[in-house]
């Protein structure tokens, strides 16, 4: 029998079971311990996001504070970087691959609304997934809006609104988002990009 997460995350409505309920409480108990342990304390804090998401290597770091609703619908590949005031609604899954940098400030949501008022006044709301391949760098400031999927090795400039897909080797910038240019292995290693790190 599909569970109340399972019809969720295929794109049914947020209900407001016991199930969905208790996995808030829970998530917002971890997160706010993850984000009151020391810098220097990494085993507590890798211990604390193996418990959070619902993947994370001890490679990964997560600098605090960090901000997500429930923690259990984010999945993080090996050797991924949040910098500070990272914001994930995670009502739908998010996959964010290997190797990518979450600069200062990146906002990632899943959750969204009817464009109808009436079911906005009922609090409805339901989920789309985001995806991130490996070796991105998503630059300070960027808002990834729901259903977003970000190709491997793109880089998305700072402040840029992704509303659409990005294909891999992007460079992408502005609101809303668009690609400027494709990267080569040829680009310069040290070239800026307008990003904040």
């Amino acid at each position: 029998m599909a569970s109340e997460w399972d019809r969720i995350l295929a794109g049914g409505m947020l209900g407001q079971s016991d199930e969905v309920a208790q996995d808030r409480i829970r998530g917002q108990a971890l997160l706010r311990q993850l984000n009151s342990i020391p810098a220097g304390d990494e085993a507590q804090r890798q211990a604390l996001c193996r418990e959070l998401f619902g993947h994370c290597p001890d490679s990964c770091w997560i600098s605090t504070p960090f901000t997500c609703e429930f923690g259990r619908n984010i999945h993080i590949g090996e050797k991924t970087f949040f910098n500070f005031n990272v914001t994930i609604l995670d009502v739908n899954e998010v996959h964010i691959g290997s190797h990518v940098l979450l600069a200062p400030n990146v906002q990632i949501y899943t959750a969204t609304h009817s464009l109808d008022y009436r079911s906005r006044r009922r609090w409805e709301s339901f989920g789309k997934p985001v995806h991130i391949g490996d070796d991105c760098w998503i630059g300070g400031g960027v808002i990834i809006c729901p259903g977003v999927s970000i190709g491997p090795r793109s880089v998305i400039g700072a402040g840029a609104v992704v509303t659409r897909d990005i294909p891999a080797d992007s460079l992408a910038v502005g609101n809303p988002a668009r690609v400027i240019r494709q990267l080569t292995a040829q680009d310069p290693r040290d070239e800026r990009l307008f990003q904040v790190e």
